[in-house]
């Protein structure tokens, strides 16, 4: 699973997924332009990938917002000479409260981070992409939504379902410039953004007993997961759903 010099952005790159996915895809030979707000936290990311021979830059910025996402591809295009990974990762829980409480300003600003942040990265990104030839676009969803429903997630289930729906589309629409597009649905993950439920033990291992596993993961074994479906690996995989979640589709009891 091999990235030697191919040219990948990464968007919630300081934290996570995002930053397991980094140093993973930079030890695979990757060149880097890693995304998300922290400016300081992206700095020392990318100072670490270069401390160990990888190439990578930075730039921060807000997913809400389409310039940031033209941004981050001209960046790979002028420093590295184009694009051909895609990881759009970046995203958040939002509000949890049931649909009768939830404002508007709550269910748009989790469907605009997670689902109108995607669709700007992967607008902006394929034109690169196609001009290279090829490549592999990758947008982090999640078994929220698709398997499971929990209560007082359905902004974040709406707007990580909705990835899926336009995964399938792109690939269709864009399978013949040799691009690839994918969903990685990983399970319950031991993330900063998933709160309570990675740092609170009672709260953890009730999550992990809802997977055949009996455990949640690890941030690394997510992003293995992305490498390959970022990498020639996965070179006749497109449209897919991936589920990395341990098992949590089919434990349905204890």
């Amino acid at each position: 699973m091999t990235l030697d010099g191919k040219v990948t952005i990464i968007t919630g790159a300081t934290s996570g997924i995002g930053e397991a996915a980094a140093r993973l895809f930079a030890q695979h030979g990757a060149r880097l332009v890693l995304g998300a707000r922290r400016k300081d936290r992206l700095d020392d990311i990318v100072a670490e990938v270069r401390d160990t021979s990888g190439e990578a830059t930075a730039l921060a910025g807000d997913v809400t917002d389409e310039r940031y996402a033209a941004a981050l591809v001209d960046t790979a295009s002028s420093r590295f000479g184009g694009l051909d990974i895609g990881f759009n990762n970046a995203g958040i829980v939002g509000t949890l409260c049931d649909v009768t409480a939830m404002t508007a300003e709550d269910w748009q600003t989790t469907l605009h981070t997670n689902l109108t942040g995607a669709f700007y990265g992967a607008k902006h990104q394929i034109p690169a992409m196609r001009a290279r030839g090829g490549g592999s676009v990758v947008f982090t969803s999640s078994f929220v939504g698709y398997t499971i429903g929990f209560p007082g997630m359905a902004a974040y289930a709406a707007s990580k379902a909705g990835l899926i729906g336009m995964t399938q589309c792109l690939a269709v629409e864009h399978g013949p410039d040799r691009i690839r597009v994918n969903a990685l649905l990983p399970g319950g993950t031991r993330t900063p953004m998933a709160g309570d439920f990675s740092s609170d033990p009672a709260a953890a291992e009730a999550i992990a007993q809802l997977h055949a596993l009996k455990r949640m993961a690890e941030p690394e074994e997510i992003a293995r997961a992305a490498l390959f479906l970022a990498s020639d690996a996965a070179s006749f995989v497109t449209g897919s759903a991936m589920l990395v979640d341990g098992g949590n589709s089919i434990a349905k009891a204890s």
